[in-house]
């Protein structure tokens, strides 16, 4: 028996407040957010947030790391006791950074479809689009017509000397 070590991710898997109608488009935009530790965020908390695009928090954690630690020191304290503040606010944020980014998502209206566990995002991915795909609806439009007979497609052909960008046309 082969003992493999099991990690397990969790993803919330979010849809943009204007989502297409068709299930294809629809999935394309669908985001997946990981739950869990972001080192980036730990180790440069500023580099993390940007990464993200969470202008609004970096704003936020560069006013409230500011003023405290301006606040500890005018009180007195030691600078190595600033230093570790510091040093555990961004770790903290290192564990919280994926629940900023779902905040930021519900403030711009997207849609929290549901979570989903797997070893990895591919397997997540599979999972979630596994459950989700059946109740979805599919809108296709041209669906009836092949490939080669529908309009400003003629001279495009998968075989060897057709049209353009296949061959040159005389």
């Amino acid at each position: 028996m082969n003992m493999r070590s099991s990690a397990v991710a969790t993803y919330t898997v979010h849809e943009p407040p204007d989502a297409a109608a068709d299930r294809v488009d629809r999935a394309s935009d669908l985001l997946f957010v990981k739950d869990g530790f972001h080192w980036l965020t730990a180790v440069c908390p500023p580099i993390g947030l940007m990464v993200k695009r969470l202008w609004l928090e970096l704003l936020g954690y560069v006013v409230i790391l500011g003023a405290i630690a301006g606040l500890l020191s005018w009180a007195g304290v030691n600078a190595n006791w600033i230093a570790l503040f510091v040093t555990a606010f961004s770790v903290y944020l290192g564990f919280e950074v994926s629940s900023l980014e779902r905040n930021h998502l519900d403030r711009n209206g997207w849609l929290t479809l549901g979570s989903v566990s797997g070893r990895n995002l591919a397997e997540c991915e599979r999972r979630f689009f596994e459950t989700w795909l059946p109740d979805q609806p599919i809108i296709t439009a041209a669906k009836s017509q092949p490939m080669h007979a529908r309009p400003g497609l003629s001279g495009i052909s998968g075989r060897s000397g057709g049209g353009w960008p296949f061959g040159a046309k005389a």
